[in-house]
């Protein structure tokens, strides 16, 4: 989701909306429910493809495709996870490590990029909730470029070893 490798709307593979929980608050949640919570998270990133699509604010055609390849995906410290990703996008394809935030909604885990700068591309802010190998939220490219994103993640590896 780097500039040179995302579109200029497309960032958005970090951009979720924070969805409601009926579980309890993170501040109020025992260490040992955030550690499972934290270490599922990183069972569902890592290795994982994230296959969707976007839309951008004021356009009437279909949503765009995108497509993120997550390698590993790990706790940095704090809030901070290191994502290992390739963005592909029509012509741009790019493989970084990003620094991203993570914050929880009850159980519900939300990538939150704000304001980061990619080259060429501009600066981008997004919330992506995850859920049940799903993804949705919302996205900003300044301000006149926004929109959506959901899509499916999955699992190449696991899905060859059910085959």
């Amino acid at each position: 989701m780097l500039s040179t490798f995302f579109p200029r709307y497309l960032l958005p593979m970090l951009l979720l909306v924070s969805v409601a929980s009926a579980a309890p608050p993170a501040a109020t949640q025992p260490a040992g429910d955030r550690a499972a919570m934290e270490k599922g998270f990183d069972r569902t990133m890592s290795n994982a493809v994230l296959v969707g699509h976007f839309t951008v604010d004021g356009n009437k055609g279909p949503a765009a495709a995108e497509h993120y390849t997550l390698g590993n995906v790990r706790k940095l410290t704090g809030k901070r996870w290191l994502f290992d990703a390739r963005i592909q996008y029509g012509s741009h394809d790019l493989t970084l490590p990003l620094t991203l935030t993570v914050e929880w909604a009850g159980d519900t885990p939300v990538i939150t990029v704000d304001k980061l700068g990619f080259p060429g591309m501009g600066e981008y802010s997004a919330r992506v909730a995850v859920f049940n190998d799903h993804y949705a939220g919302v996205w900003t490219g300044g301000p006149t470029h926004q929109g959506t994103l959901s899509g499916k993640i999955e699992h190449p590896a696991a899905l060859k070893t059910r085959s």
